[in-house]
């Protein structure tokens, strides 16, 4: 294991997390005021993500064009098809965020920040990884 391994992953997590801070996603309330579109319909958190496009956008196309990734390993390609696996866990992963506000990027940020409240959500995170992890996939 190189430490690039290590050290580059570690450094786009804490610049990932600090990206949110900035731009207050850790805040239930803003999360929740982008999903009510029909109340009190808060823009943020769609400029936000649209900012996050610009700038990976051309990273991403770099990489592919480079061959590999900053680490050197080479990137992988998201599956070419929707199927309803994908359309399930989307629905699955938006009632989460509905219900609770907390998106795991976020969650991951409270637990740095040790917010104690952060617990249940990231114990649920975790059980549906694991529950996922063991559903049988079409091939």
């Amino acid at each position: 294991m190189k430490i690039a391994d290590i050290v580059l992953p570690l450094g786009f997590g804490l610049l990932f997390g600090l990206g949110l801070i900035v731009s207050g996603m850790i805040d239930t309330a803003n999360v929740l005021g982008f999903l009510d579109i029909a109340g009190d319909w808060r823009p943020a958190l769609a400029l936000v993500m649209g900012g996050a496009v610009a700038v990976a956008l051309p990273l991403f196309q770099w990489t592919r064009r480079r061959g590999k990734a900053f680490n050197g390993a080479e990137p992988e390609s998201p599956p070419a098809r929707i199927d309803r696996r994908l359309i399930v866990g989307a629905g699955i992963f938006g009632i989460g965020w509905g219900l609770s506000g907390i998106c795991p990027g976020p969650g991951i940020v409270w637990l740095g920040l040790g917010i104690d409240q952060v617990w249940p959500f990231l114990v649920a995170v975790a059980a549906g990884a694991w529950l996922a992890d063991r559903l049988p996939q079409r091939r």
